[in-house]
């Protein structure tokens, strides 16, 4: 569906060669260069999950399915960008859980009047959201306690929480792919879809590596436009990461929890959407957090602003209440789509760097 954007990956590079101080169209063309690769991405991880059985193949797709966003985090981790790396992965969180969901359920929603879903495996991943949240709030008001700290004091608490989140995060995996696959099985059974023929192994490892290696190259690209072009623009680093970085990782797989809800598989649309936020939350953000250690400037630890740490929280708590229950309908959608275009708009009105 996004194969189109491809035409994005050549313009990019004749922009990043013939008119290298147009920053604004070179982040523009680079971010949507990032899409249908990220797509490819994602759909040579999953025919090559193929190969490996359930448990392997699982472990496969929850490992490689946010590489995009790991690419994309480690780059800018190398610009010293903390600021957008932070905000992408609340974005993420917030995009997958407000955005999508939402969109899902208002879409699905106008098909049929009620849709039903697997509540014991929603509230599973509910609960590990809430548990993101406590590891983004400790931090933060660590910070802000007025008493008496140890030298690097939120850098050891950063490490030792991303070090808890992974371990959770593994044993999460086990829980839902080894010893509680029941709690996750769809409510609705099988659609009688017919089931893809896997690609070669080869061909699945290739486009694999071309993608990764192109998104890496588009994503060095994006990052180093993303300071001029807010200027410009007049936006603040937060809102970018927020509203645009975090949306390129996982586009067409949005798009498919969208249409899964569309085709009345409400439970495979929450498990892209809750699924996809959980390990942006007990994967992607611990495992950056501890690679810069040795990438870029300084040290990313995990105390992020208290505005983002609020909107999370507050996110997951709304998110919770609406998909406990196992049951949706469009006004559901139409909630949690409310409180994403709030906070779009607060937001928006962040002052960034005075445009030039």
């Amino acid at each position: 569906m996004l194969n189109w954007l491809l035409i994005f990956v050549p313009v990019t590079l004749a922009l990043e060669y013939l008119a290298p101080d147009r920053y604004l169209p070179i982040f523009a063309s680079a971010a949507l260069a990032i899409l249908p690769l990220a797509g490819w991405l994602g759909r040579a991880t999953e025919h090559l999950a193929e190969h490996f059985g359930e448990g392997v193949g699982g472990l496969l797709n929850a490992t490689f399915g946010n590489a995009t966003e790991l690419i994309i985090g480690i780059v800018a981790l190398q610009a010293g960008l903390h600021d957008v790396v932070k905000a992408s992965i609340a974005g993420s969180i917030l995009g997958n859980i407000l955005l999508v969901l939402g969109g899902a359920m208002l879409c699905g929603g106008m098909r049929y009047p009620e849709q039903h879903f697997n509540a014991t495996g929603a509230r599973s991943q509910a609960t590990l959201l809430s548990l993101a949240a406590i590891a983004l709030v400790v931090p933060a008001a660590y910070e802000a306690s007025a008493v008496a700290k140890i030298p690097q004091g939120a850098h050891y608490l950063s490490i030792s929480i991303s070090v808890v989140l992974l371990i959770v995060y593994v044993l999460f995996l086990m829980y839902s792919l080894i010893t509680h696959t029941r709690e996750f099985v769809s409510e609705n059974g099988e659609d009688g879809t017919p089931k893809q023929v896997p690609w070669p192994m080869g061909r699945a490892l290739l486009v694999l590596g071309a993608a990764s290696v192109l998104i890496a190259w588009a994503s060095e690209i994006l990052v180093a436009a993303i300071e001029p072009s807010t200027q410009q623009l007049g936006l603040s680093n937060v809102f970018v990461g927020i509203f645009v970085v975090a949306i390129l990782g996982n586009a067409a797989e949005h798009a498919t929890a969208i249409t899964m809800a569309m085709k009345n598989r409400m439970d495979l649309s929450l498990a892209i959407a809750i699924g996809s936020s959980v390990q942006v939350a007990l994967f992607v953000a611990p495992v950056l957090a501890l690679t810069s250690l040795f990438v870029g400037p300084a040290a990313m630890d995990l105390d992020f602003p208290p505005g983002l740490v609020l909107v999370v929280v507050l996110s997951i708590l709304i998110t919770g209440q609406i998909a406990g229950d196992g049951r949706s309908d469009w006004f559901k959608g139409v909630q949690l789509l409310a409180v994403y275009l709030i906070l779009g708009m607060a937001f928006a009105l962040i002052a960034g760097d005075p445009p030039h």
